[in-house]
C-alpha cells in the first residue's frame, strides 16, 4: 500500500475537526460517571498502550497502519450512532468512555506509525498545520453550532444541544471514514 498525502492531509483535518468538534460534549456525556471510573479507565489504556507499543516490530507497516486507522474510526463511528439511539444513560455514557479509551490505546502508534511513514519533514509539517486547522474550525464550528440552536432556535439544554450535535458528527464521520479509504491505495492500483 502507498499513501497519497494530499488525501491524508484532508483525512487529518477532518479527523481534527471532529475532535473539536466533540471535545465539549465529552462533559455533558460522560456526567453520570464516577471519578473512579476515570482510574480504572486510565490504567487500562496504560496497560493497553503498553501492550499495543510491545508489538510494535510488527505493526509499523502502512497495511497495519492503515487497517488500525480504520478500526479506530469505525469505533467512533459506532460511539456516534449508538448515542444517537441510546442518549444520556449511565450504559451510554460508559460505553462512549470505553469506546473513545480503546482508540486511545493507539494514539501513540498511529502518531509513531505516521511520522515513518510519511518520513519527509515538509509532509509531517503540512500534516500538524491541516490538524490544527481542523482543530480549530471544529471548536469554532461547535460554538455557532450551540449558540444557533439557543438563540435561533432556543435550545437551551446541554442534553438536547450536544444530542443534535451528534447528527454533525455523524457526517463527519462518514467523510472521514470515505477521506481514509481514498488516502490509501494499493501499489499496483
Amino acid at each position: 500500500m502507498k499513501i497519497n498525502p494530499r488525501l491524508y492531509f484532508w483525512y487529518k483535518f477532518f479527523n481534527s475537526s471532529f475532535t473539536g468538534l466533540s471535545i465539549g460534549s465529552i462533559f455533558t456525556i460522560y456526567s453520570p460517571l464516577e471519578p473512579s471510573i476515570y482510574s480504572i479507565g486510565g490504567i487500562l489504556l496504560a496497560i493497553g498502550m503498553m501492550i499495543v507499543a510491545k508489538f510494535y516490530e510488527k505493526i509499523m507497516t502502512v497495511e497495519k497502519f492503515f487497517v488500525i486507522s480504520l478500526f479506530v474510526e469505525f469505533v467512533i463511528l459506532f460511539l456516534v450512532i449508538f448515542f444517537l439511539f441510546k442518549p444520556y444513560t449511565y450504559m451510554t455514557a460508559l460505553l462512549i468512555y470505553a469506546g473513545y479509551q480503546l482508540t486511545f490505546v493507539f494514539g501513540a502508534y498511529l502518531v509513531r506509525a505516521e511520522t515513518l511513514i510519511l518520513r519527509k519533514k515538509h509532509l509531517l509539517s503540512l500534516v500538524d498545520i491541516f490538524k490544527q486547522a481542523g482543530y480549530l474550525v471544529g471548536l469554532v464550528v461547535a460554538f455557532v453550532f450551540y449558540k444557533i440552536l439557543e438563540y435561533g432556535f432556543h435550545i437551551e439544554t446541554n442534553q438536547d444541544k450536544v444530542y443534535l450535535l451528534h447528527f454533525l458528527l455523524l457526517g463527519v464521520e462518514l467523510v472521514i471514514i470515505y477521506l481514509l479509504f481514498r488516502s490509501f491505495k494499493r501499489k499496483n492500483s
